[in-house]
C-alpha cells in the first residue's frame, strides 16, 4: 500500500471514543493500558472522545493524551459534574443531561469505538452502540482492547449465543478484539468495505 493510500485509508477515522472505567481495576496493567491507548491516540493526531472524568481508567486514559499534546473530548452527565468527577482541562467538555444523553453524542462526535476493560456503565455503552451497529444506525467499528484476558469470559459468552440461536453471526462480528493497540488500530482503519456489516433481519428471513 502506498503512502497516499494509506493516508486516504485512515482518514474517515479522526475521532475514537474509548469507553473504560470510573475505577482503575484490580491490577496495574489496565490503567497502563489505558495510558498506552491515550498516549498513542495523541501520536496518532487522534481525538480521544470519552466520558469526561478524571478517575479511574476514564482519567488515566485522558491524562496521557493530554499529557502528549493529544485533542480530548469529554461528554459527562450533570449528575457527575455535581459529584466533582468532571475534568476541567479537556479541549472540549460537553455536560449533558441524563446517560442517554452522553452516550447518543459520544457516538455522533466519533468515528470508532475502543473499549478498555470497566464495569456496569462500559459494558452498557459497549453493548448500545453495538446494538445500534446491528440496527443499521451507524457503520463505526467497534473493538474490545484486552490484553490480560479481562474480556475472555464475555467473548465467549457472545459465541455461547450465537451457539444457542439468540445472537447472529454477523451480529457477533459488529464486536472485534485485540490484544494490542497495534491490532486495535489496524481493526478501527480497515475501510469501510472490510468493516463488518450486519443489518437486524426478521426471524424469518435469512
Amino acid at each position: 500500500m502506498s503512502d497516499e493510500q494509506a493516508t486516504t485509508q485512515q482518514s474517515n477515522v479522526n475521532r475514537v471514543c474509548v469507553f473504560c472505567g470510573s475505577n482503575a481495576g484490580a491490577r496495574p496493567e489496565y490503567r497502563a493500558l489505558a495510558e498506552d491507548l491515550g498516549t498513542r491516540l495523541a501520536a496518532d493526531r487522534l481525538t480521544l472522545v470519552y466520558g469526561g472524568a478524571h478517575v479511574g481508567t476514564m482519567g488515566a486514559v485522558s491524562d496521557a493524551a493530554l499529557a502528549k499534546g493529544g485533542d480530548v473530548i469529554g461528554v459527562i452527565p450533570q449528575v457527575l459534574v455535581d459529584r466533582e468527577v468532571a475534568r476541567n482541562d479537556l479541549t472540549e467538555q460537553h455536560v449533558v443531561g441524563s446517560m442517554h444523553e452522553r452516550k447518543a453524542l459520544m457516538n455522533e462526535l466519533s468515528d470508532a469505538f475502543i473499549v478498555l476493560a470497566g464495569g456496569l456503565g462500559t459494558f452498557e455503552e459497549l453493548f448500545e452502540v453495538a446494538t445500534w451497529g446491528h440496527l443499521g444506525l451507524h457503520s463505526k467499528p467497534i473493538v474490545l482492547l484486552d490484553r490480560s484476558g479481562y474480556f475472555d469470559p464475555l467473548l465467549a459468552m457472545l459465541d455461547h449465543a450465537v451457539d444457542e440461536g439468540f445472537l447472529r453471526p454477523g451480529a457477533r462480528a459488529l464486536i472485534g478484539s485485540a490484544a494490542t493497540i497495534d491490532e486495535a488500530m489496524a481493526l478501527i482503519r480497515r475501510p469501510a468495505e472490510a468493516q463488518p456489516a450486519n443489518i437486524w433481519l426478521r426471524p424469518d428471513e435469512t
